[in-house]
């Protein structure tokens, strides 16, 4: 009986001490075979110390009140800071959605645009998508979002899908009327209509 307790007592003895070596071999092996010798990272060092120098943030989200009482909220694919301007930040696929009091909302898209924090103003650069929850569709080049009053003005001229039909007009401004009434929408510098009556 004491013999059969001291073999056992040996084989444990001896477990404890291989069974921790025979792990660090194979542990050795995962790390000596899991690459080839001339196998390259899989992000090279050069752009690992490109993305450090440029200070970007992906997917920022910006959101306010405005005087009136609307909420504005700007999102992103990313964001950096302006070097020249320090209260500036360019944005990279813009978006915009500004809920009113009465209900309504619009959605404005860009491809790219910018945020002046000191003069509380978005501009959406390059084609600028605008929708509306009364049916208004449109599109222009460029738009300009007071963040304060909440009064989006485009840049130029634009077209407009509306549920009566089409608009084009040299410039369109979205505000929300002095009766309190909701917002407005005001057509200026050439307005011509396609009326289309529905069926």
């Amino acid at each position: 009986m004491s013999s059969r307790d001291n073999f056992h007592s040996q084989l444990v003895g001896w477990s404890k001490i291989l069974l921790p070596l025979f792990a660090l071999g194979l542990l050795s092996t995962l790390f000596l075979f899991s690459r080839n010798p001339g196998q390259q990272p899989d992000i090279p060092f050069a752009e690992i110390e490109a993305i450090a120098r440029d200070q970007r943030i992906s997917a920022p989200r910006f959101s306010g009140v405005t005087d009136d009482g609307a909420i504005i909220a700007i999102s992103a694919h990313s964001a950096k800071p302006d070097l020249t301007r320090p209260d500036t930040v360019s944005i990279d696929r813009m978006a915009m959605r500004m809920d009113n009091p009465d209900g309504s909302h619009i959605n404005v898209t860009a491809t790219s645009g910018e945020v002046d924090g000191r003069a509380e103003i978005a501009h959406f650069l390059g084609l600028a998508r605008l929708v509306t929850s009364t049916g208004y569709e449109m599109e222009t080049n460029g738009l300009t979002a007071k963040l304060d009053t909440g009064v989006v003005t485009s840049n130029g001229l634009l077209e407009i899908r509306a549920p009566f039909g089409e608009l084009t007009a040299g410039q369109v401004t979205f505000q929300v009327s002095a009766e309190d009434t909701g917002q407005q929408m005001l057509f200026t510098e050439g307005v011509r209509l396609i009326y289309r009556p529905q069926d």
